[in-house]
């Protein structure tokens, strides 16, 4: 049994630092509430063990202290709905208010403390802040893996006011980690690492990370052009990055050395402009005409592709094949989708991270049927390169 799960939070006012980052509309109506969505668990089983709630996050990049646009003020409402009952707000997280709020605080009830980055020092890691962000609670829960990559007050430095059992993972961590270490450490092969995207340097490190772990590296999305050029084929005014030619070549003859198998897409969905209503064609990616970009992986390159993933039992999926929001480009990233979905209905283990790919299976209506979709974009990059995120390792 989880840490989190097998821990009494009663009688407990615990803080937590979840990830409320949501995006909202000009009438400050949330337009994806996921992450909202997530977090709910964690928060439900404190409050069914009789424990109370300070949530703190952030919300947006506000760059001169408190701004209407980025207060977490427009979020009560829909939390009270989402949890079934009145969260209360506070003007500031810390401060009398927040201090006040905070002790008063019963059994059942939840406060939402106002946006953290209206303070500079949230985001400079600073330890006066982190200790009075301490102050309000009994026992922290990191619940926020989509900041777990910065160093920041509330994720990293708080942790060091809290006593080893005072300081824990909430559910959606505990899930993020459990899920990464058993695609990174544990996994079962074949192991295919599906990546998309439109750059070959965002994807430098895991790339090199994974050709120590995985058996299949599948490439799609405008990264896949820079490879091709490199073995000399013509790729029209497809997205390409010259100064990483040689890089590529060298990422290739690495996979090879180590017998990782590299898939390139053998076609792709063109078009004479970046467009939604550009005119498309399929081409052979040996040779893509001049004033022709692609957009999308082609007919022969989904057929090899799935393949590839119909036969492995482990997954992991970063980054779109294509333009996907685009109709006429959507139906490289849609066929991934599909295949990732059958192979996890014959037993591999999925994990989908990254928010292009995420953004796509939610589109798509099948998040639910892939094993693990990660909430934090950025912090599973990190972590699949390799890296020690300091929101983690403030806990463990």
């Amino acid at each position: 049994m989880s840490k989190f799960q097998s821990y009494n939070f009663s009688g407990k006012k615990a803080l937590i630092r979840v990830d409320f980052n949501v995006p909202l509309n000009d009438q400050f109506q949330i337009t994806d509430d996921n992450r909202i969505r997530a977090a709910i668990p964690t928060i439900q089983k404190i409050l069914k063990d009789g424990g109370s709630v300070i949530l703190m996050s952030h919300l947006g990049r506000p760059k001169d202290g408190p701004t209407d646009k980025y207060s977490l003020r427009h979020l009560v409402s829909h939390l009270s709905q989402a949890l079934s009952t009145d969260v209360q707000f506070a003007n500031d997280c810390i401060g009398e208010e927040a201090v006040q709020k905070s002790q008063a605080l019963q059994p059942g009830q939840v406060l939402l403390l106002e946006n953290l980055r209206f303070y500079k020092e949230e985001e400079k890691g600073n330890e006066e802040f982190a200790q009075k962000l301490a102050k309000l609670g009994d026992v922290y829960v990191n619940d926020a893996f989509g900041t777990a990559h910065r160093a920041h007050a509330s994720t990293a430095i708080i942790a060091q006011f809290f006593a080893a059992d005072k300081k824990l993972f909430g559910l959606v961590m505990e899930n993020e980690v459990e899920s990464a270490d058993k695609v990174l450490h544990s996994s079962e092969r074949p192991f295919t690492a599906i990546l998309g995207g439109a750059k070959v340097s965002d994807k430098i490190l895991i790339i090199e990370n994974l050709l120590e772990r995985a058996n299949h590296i599948i490439i799609g999305g405008g990264m896949a052009y820079t490879f091709l050029k490199a073995q000399g084929k013509e790729i029209g005014s497809s997205l390409c990055e010259e100064d990483k030619l040689d890089l590529a070549n060298e990422l290739l003859k690495k996979a090879k050395a180590k017998g990782v198998e590299f898939h390139l897409p053998k076609d792709s969905v063109v078009a004479d402009k970046f467009d939604a209503e550009a005119n498309t064609k399929e081409l052979s990616n040996d040779n893509i005409e001049k004033g022709w970009m692609g957009l999308d992986i082609g007919s022969e390159a989904i057929k090899d592709f799935g393949q590839v993933i119909l036969e492995s039992k482990t997954i992991l999926w970063n980054g779109p094949m294509g333009v996907f929001e685009m109709e006429k480009f959507k139906a490289g990233t849609k066929a991934i989708a599909d295949f990732v979905v059958e192979a996890t209905t014959r037993g591999a283990f999925s994990l989908v991270g990254g928010g292009d790919s995420v953004a796509a299976v939610n589109q798509f209506g099948l998040a639910d049927k892939v094993s693990y979709v990660s909430t934090g974009g950025g912090a599973m990059l990190e972590y699949f390169e390799g890296k020690e995120l300091p929101g983690i390792a403030a806990i463990k």
